[in-house]
């Protein structure tokens, strides 16, 4: 049974943002000696305020062949055996492989191609040392499988096949994993295959060049469609504040009008635990959980563009009972830069703002975060516009923060 929505009146203040996140407890600070630090506001012509820049590769240097497609979204890899840390950058035509374990001086290794044609939205996780990448706007893609070990034969820039393709997906706009129980969440899957009404097409990895189909979940009446379709999800073994649901699986979604709530711990009959949304939503995009599972920080990807939002805006959400969240705060940043993906290493949101570049909030108290840092990886604008720092990886056990920008390709940056 879902409780009603009660809403807080919500304070504004200046903006900022901060996990269950993959292996590696992330957030080391100041242990490389910078290509260029931040100092009186500019590091090598990047506005920034505490965040230096230790390396960059701009499109065209990804691979050794000039290319200059658009960057999209990133993830991380860090070999256990070897101990070497790679960005998986989303490119518009396929996914390229950087050594950044030296982040002064990144070596690009290869490139996985895309399995059907350009996308501007490609989306990588990573589960038992392989990548699983999706594509949106493009038919038969399905979701690639890459044994990522395969990169430590790789003694030239080396152009790799993926180990597999699950076909049960056609074009997906993200990908969510869960690593602590082994199951992946194709989500916004459109144009073939399952798709769930683009809500969660749950995946059992398990095995993990063998995918299998595990089950849907779909909120009808959430979504622009009011298919339950999901655009982003964050999925957990829930260890917070509401008992009840100790233990269990539970995902997060973010369904373009609203968050939703819903245990999937049986993926035969995954149950809706709740649906939330607010007065002037205009595009639920995704969110990520603080360490204790007790706030859910999302963002508005249209509350900017539509004049929803008078800056950028992140909002809020006290979930302790599962069954009945509240929104209990909006903070708003320092220009009118459409946020987009953010993730959470303990007390410190790491938040993606377009045109502002990559922002460090502190939510060492969750209802009154505060900026900590900044690098704009896009100096010549702060438009409304969608451009720049697409997302961000902030988990590499040695603090490094991977950061994808659109039309620049790859930044590595650190927080002092």
């Amino acid at each position: 049974m879902r409780r009603p929505i009660h809403l807080l009146f919500l304070l504004v203040l200046p903006l900022a943002a901060c996990s269950d996140g993959p292996a590696g407890p992330g957030g080391g600070l100041g242990r490389y000696e910078p290509l260029a630090a931040c100092s009186g506001g500019q590091a090598d012509g990047y506005t920034c305020n505490r965040v230096d820049l230790l390396g960059h590769l701009a499109l065209a240097d990804l691979e050794p062949e000039p290319n200059v497609a658009e960057a999209n979204d990133i993830w991380g890899w860090t070999d256990p055996s070897t101990g070497h840390n790679y960005a998986l950058v989303g490119r518009q035509n396929g996914v390229d492989i950087v050594d950044i374990t030296e982040p002064r001086t990144p070596q690009p290794v290869g490139r996985l191609p895309s399995a059907a044609g350009a996308s501007a939205w490609r989306d990588i996780k990573v589960y038992e040392n392989h990548m699983y990448v999706v594509a949106d706007g493009a038919p038969g893609h399905g979701m690639q499988v890459f044994d990522l070990r395969r990169v430590r034969s790789a003694t030239d820039f080396t152009t790799f096949t993926a180990d597999a393709v699950y076909t049960g997906v056609s074009s997906v706009h993200n990908l969510a994993i869960d690593e602590e129980t082994g199951f992946a969440y194709a989500l916004g899957s459109n144009g073939g295959g399952t798709t769930c009404g683009g809500g969660l097409h749950m995946i059992d990895i398990r095995t993990p060049e063998s995918p299998q189909f595990a089950g849907c979940f779909a909120e009808i009446g959430t979504g622009r469609a009011k298919s339950g379709y999901t655009h982003d999800a964050q999925c957990v073994v829930y260890d917070g504040p509401d008992n009840q649901y100790d233990g269990r699986e539970i995902c997060f979604g973010a369904n373009e009008t609203a968050l939703v709530i819903a245990d999937v711990s049986d993926k035969t009959t995954p149950v809706g635990l709740s649906t939330a949304s607010y007065p002037d939503v205009r595009y639920v995009h995704q969110g990520w959980l603080t360490p204790d599972h007790r706030y859910f920080l999302q963002n508005d990807e249209l509350d900017e563009v539509t004049g929803a939002a008078t800056m950028t805006r992140m909002l809020i959400w006290d979930v302790t009972d599962l069954e009945d969240p509240v929104l209990a705060r909006e903070y708003e940043g320092p220009t009118r830069a459409i946020d987009h993906n953010l993730y959470i290493v303990g007390d410190r949101a790491y938040y993606s703002n377009y045109t502002y570049g990559l922002r460090v909030v502190d939510i060492s108290d969750p209802r009154n975060p505060s900026e900590r840092g900044h690098f704009d990886t896009d100096p010549a604008s702060d438009a409304v516009a969608f451009g720049g720092s697409w997302s961000n990886y902030p988990f590499f056990a040695d603090g490094v923060i991977a950061v994808s920008s659109m039309e620049d390709g790859l930044f590595l940056l650190q927080l002092r």
